[in-house]
């Protein structure tokens, strides 16, 4: 499963988004759709903490009738993490 990497501040802005066509007040109000997503992770995507797995964003683009092509992301390989940690250790 990939990760999806928005520009700094767009991944907030895209759950925010979705929220608003949704008619949703809150993140956890977000979590009646269906999502098998723990609130606590819900908000750290929110706060941009953690990068979004690809198969939520198809999630939340489908519920919100987003075009997934029209979103300005890079998709990183699921190991990305460790391999940036494995760079680090080695210095």
């Amino acid at each position: 499963m990939k990760r999806i990497k928005f520009k700094k501040g767009e991944q907030r802005k895209f759950i925010q988004r979705v929220l608003n066509e949704l008619n949703c007040p809150s993140l956890r109000a977000f979590l009646q759709f269906g999502l098998d997503v723990p609130y606590s992770t819900l908000k750290n995507y929110f706060v941009e903490e953690r990068l979004l797995p690809e198969s939520l964003l198809r999630d939340m683009c489908y519920l919100s009738k987003m075009n997934i092509e029209k979103l300005d992301v890079e998709y990183l390989d699921e190991n990305w993490g460790r391999v940036k940690g494995g760079r680090k250790s080695r210095k």
